[in-house]
């Protein structure tokens, strides 16, 4: 198929091209493929295999050019980004220029600009050059006999309080019936037998439970409560309800003994095992956050010794996701103080330097991956397909298989395990020295530009726009 192409502008990053096809070479490709599909036909009237060239271009005409039209802008695009040695960033945009409907007619020349923004060329850091500290922090025996208190007080057993006097107080249970009601009629959702509730615990909405403290065993309450604004139901949010309730009976907490029959009644063979189980994952806790910790200043690093230009394409995606997250937070009335004091054009200022810093560090990450062959398994990849389909509960088969016929949705589950290998491998081969810090300190939100890798929508909450750090 010939075709003519012309370079029509070529500015930094991004190229554009012309490019025309004959009309005589789409109509010798539909005759081919008119050709190629007759002999599978089975029309009405005619026998297999002898349907008229002519019937087949009057009734699949239109459809079939329209096929050759898309195979053409396929292989016409990749024969471009190949004879001109691009290496695009991102998929090329396609703009039909002239009559389409005069192309599929095959009376017309298809006529097409092709916008592609190229990558970069740039030699990333050698990264044994850079030296990071990496926080470190071990449990304390203290926060161990804390975390063993913490699990006897969440496993507590009640019993029913005895005697003339009884009464509810913050900390017992209460077991109740309750009726709720709108305007004296009830309401769905808002009605339950033998609950169970722990005064103080925060379970139910705002002022329902203080309204039961001082309740005696086998007595009505009648509790009246306001839904909050951002109650999750549309007709209850800041309704005022109100709760027919019978208290059946109350219950005071009997402190478990933390020892070895209680580590036993969790399923752990004595004490020393359940606060081994305990120290090890307080140890998880803290390495995970010293390895994000040793990871943004990672980034940071990376990001203040690359200088190269940004295909605009890429900043301008990266940019609309996080506007649209910010909008959104706007809108739920969720920006944080120091942002809902600044204008939009400030806004969009800050905003638009995290796209760049996030691009450009997708883009170094991605340069060092591909320098040290560093490849993602099918094994690896399996594995995160399974963990994101568990969360969907029932519907995790689902899910998976969908995972399994998404080639996008599997690129996105693939880029954080990428970027993870490659920060491994840049720990691995980067002078890393340990050093002693306070839980405060290793727990601590650092300052630092949110979103890069770690969380998966940037929270405006978490950035500091501007801001940079280099050790």
């Amino acid at each position: 198929m010939s075709m003519q192409i012309v370079e029509k502008s070529n500015e930094g990053l991004s190229r554009v091209f012309g490019v025309t096809v004959p009309a005589a070479d789409l109509n010798e490709a539909l005759d081919a493929r008119i050709a190629e599909v007759t002999p599978t036909l089975n029309i009405k009237g005619f026998r297999p295999g002898k349907v008229p060239t002519a019937h087949v271009r009057r009734l699949y005409g239109k459809a079939l050019m329209s096929e050759v039209i898309e195979k053409t802008l396929n292989e016409t695009t990749q024969k471009v980004l190949e004879d001109h040695k691009l290496r695009p960033a991102g998929d090329p945009d396609l703009k039909p220029e002239g009559d389409m409907n005069a192309v599929v007619d095959g009376k017309a020349d298809l006529a097409y600009e092709i916008a592609v923004d190229v990558m970069p060329d740039f030699e990333p850091v050698d990264v044994s050059t850079l030296s990071l500290k990496r926080p470190v922090y071990e449990p304390t025996t203290a926060e161990v006999d804390e975390a063993v208190a913490e699990l006897a007080k969440q496993n507590r057993t009640y019993e029913s309080k005895t005697g003339k006097t009884v009464k509810a107080k913050d900390g017992d249970m209460v077991v109740i019936d309750f009726l709720g009601k709108l305007d004296g009629v009830a309401f769905a959702g808002g009605a339950a037998q033998d609950a169970e509730l722990v005064l103080g615990s925060g379970q139910f909405i705002p002022g329902f439970e203080e309204q039961l403290v001082g309740a005696k065993p086998d007595s009505d309450v009648e509790v009246k409560v306001t839904f909050p604004e951002n109650y999750q139901s549309e007709e209850l949010k800041g309704k005022e309800a109100i709760f027919e309730v019978k208290v059946k009976d109350v219950k005071g907490p009997v402190e478990t003994p933390a020892d070895d029959a209680f580590a036993e009644r969790l399923g752990i063979e004595n004490l020393d095992k359940l606060r081994e189980l305990l120290k090890g994952n307080l140890e998880k806790e803290y390495a995970g956050a010293s390895r994000f910790k040793l990871k943004r200043a990672l980034l940071d690093q990376l990001d203040t010794k690359h200088d190269f230009p940004l295909p605009p394409k890429m900043v301008e995606a990266e940019f609309a996701a996080i506007w649209q997250q910010v909008e959104q937070d706007k809108e739920a009335g969720q920006l944080p103080p120091e942002d809902s004091k600044k204008s939009d054009k400030k806004l969009k200022e800050e905003y638009r330097k995290i796209a760049e810093r996030r691009v450009r560090l997708g883009l170094v990450l991605a340069e060092i991956g591909r320098a040290n062959n560093v490849q993602v398994t099918e094994q690896e990849l399996g594995e995160a397909m399974r963990q994101e389909a568990m969360k969907y509960g029932p519907q995790a088969q689902q899910i998976f298989d969908l995972f399994r016929q998404n080639p996008n949705a599997q690129a996105q589950l693939r880029a954080p395990i990428f970027e993870d290998k490659v920060v491994d491998l840049i720990v691995e081969k980067a002078k890393v020295k340990d050093t002693k810090v306070s839980k405060d300190e290793l727990m601590k939100d650092d300052d630092l530009p949110a979103g890069y890798g770690d969380d998966d929508a940037p929270k405006p909450a978490k950035k500091a726009a501007a801001k940079k750090k280099s050790d």
